[in-house]
């Protein structure tokens, strides 16, 4: 086959998804080809029923999407990047590839259902908390995809790349050099990843709340000049802060009414419960030679088998006669401390009533560095500032503290009652 061929697939969000022979000699391995049996979002779609899409397509679009961010900050900042990072092109062309090959494989380590199931994962040995997706898919990427990235011919005679190359970039670690410039454009504030799936998901479950302009955002996306010997860092133009902004409501939007929609939630809860029984010593295998291979066996396919089965006690019962956990009381968005006594006051009332609670824990902005920055040059002013500085909007836009609190659903009326006992008085 012609190494140099290119392939389109038909994609509900972007239209045509564009790959070279070496992209579609990865697209086609088993380990990518995993990611079609992991759905984006869990099982979202017993609220929203068209949300079965998965981690594969998702994928697809976000390495569209980098491309044209990719694309679009070498149209509107290539000078600085030339002189600050010394690219010419051939050096645009590599990291290009390099970008498109890190926003593919960035999601190849999910585990089944997604987030849902994350919880699971194992200690790292270093004490530094549980493994991470990310950790997955760079493993993957340095063991079972290895060869797929290295050994084909686009590589060996034009970029040389190595798994190391790919894995740095998703990690974020120091082996990926000047790449680490556009990690941004994979996981940061204003990344493909987040673009795609926030109109991917809204496409999907049938919503509009996280829509937002894609091509006003793309074509303003540029490269700032660092100073003081600083590199340069991504950032918007200011004509373009208004889809910034868009961007970052879209995101709170989705949250609030789709992923932590109250049902949606409550199926998470099972989800992970019913994981538990299923997974040997409740939790997923390492990401590490002689464990990686029994994870890449994991996917909702495999799950869905066992609960099929009967599998899964107690949990896997609910989730599959749909028996969920039923939402008993909610604080607000941000808590007040009439919302804090009011929980505390329904804890106490609910007792062994109360099956579950879920805190939100969501912050929807973060303004610190990564805040995103914008570049206003006007009658040779230059001026950088953060987008909280110029969106009101996002500048009030506080973290979500809610807390959802669950009963079983055969108590519910009973529960009910309790709580309204609890908060009554307090209103």
């Amino acid at each position: 086959m012609d190494p140099h061929r290119t392939f389109e697939i038909r994609c509900p969000v972007h239209g045509f998804v564009a790959f070279n022979d070496w992209e579609r000699q990865i697209i086609s391995h088993s380990a990518f080809q995993r990611l079609r049996r992991i759905r984006q979002l869990a099982w979202t779609d017993q609220v929203y029923p068209g949300a079965m899409h998965t981690r594969f397509e998702h994928s697809l679009g976000v390495m569209h999407t980098a491309t044209l961010l990719y694309d679009s900050i070498v149209r509107n900042a290539k000078d600085v990047l030339s002189k600050e990072l010394g690219y010419d092109d051939a050096g645009f062309r590599r990291n290009r590839q390099l970008v498109r090959l890190g926003a593919l494989l960035h999601d190849v380590g999910h585990s089944p259902f997604s987030h849902a199931s994350e919880e699971l994962f194992p200690d790292q040995e270093n004490g530094e908390g549980k493994y991470v997706h990310e950790q997955y898919s760079a493993a993957i990427v340095r063991g079972p995809l290895k060869a797929a990235i290295e050994d084909h011919k686009l590589n060996q005679g034009n970029y040389g790349f190595t798994a190391d190359d790919v894995a740095a970039l998703i990690e974020g670690s120091a082996g990926a050099k000047q790449g680490i410039f556009w990690r941004d454009l994979i996981t940061g504030q204003m990344d493909a990843d987040r673009m795609d799936y926030l109109l991917r998901d809204s496409h999907h479950a049938g919503v509009q709340y996280g829509r937002f302009d894609l091509h006003r955002l793309i074509s303003t996306v540029t490269a700032i000049p660092g100073v003081e010997g600083s590199p340069p860092r991504l950032g918007i133009e200011y004509g373009g802060w208004h889809a910034a902004e868009a961007l970052v409501l879209a995101r709170y939007f989705m949250f609030t009414q789709v992923y932590f929609h109250k049902t949606r939630v409550a199926y998470d809860i099972h989800l992970r419960e019913a994981m538990k029984e299923l997974l040997p010593g409740g939790h997923f295998p390492k990401p590490l030679e002689g464990e990686l291979d029994e994870y890449l066996k994991w996917d909702d396919w495999r799950v869905l088998g066992l609960l099929a089965e009967g599998k899964g006690g107690e949990h896997g019962v609910r989730l599959s006669k749909r028996d969920h956990y039923r939402l008993v009381f909610q604080t607000n968005e941000v808590q007040t401390e009439a919302d804090r006594k009011k929980l505390a006051r329904v804890r106490e009332s609910l007792g062994d009533l109360l099956a579950a609670e879920m805190p939100a824990g969501k912050s929807w902005y973060k303004r610190d560095d990564s805040d995103i920055a914008v570049y206003r040059n006007q009658d040779g002013q230059k001026k950088v500032a953060p987008l909280s500085e110029y969106s009101n909007v996002v500048r009030h836009l506080g973290k979500n503290d809610q807390i959802l609190v669950y009963c079983l659903p055969e108590r519910k009326q009973e529960a009910a009652r309790k709580v309204e006992e609890a908060i009554h008085g307090l209103e």
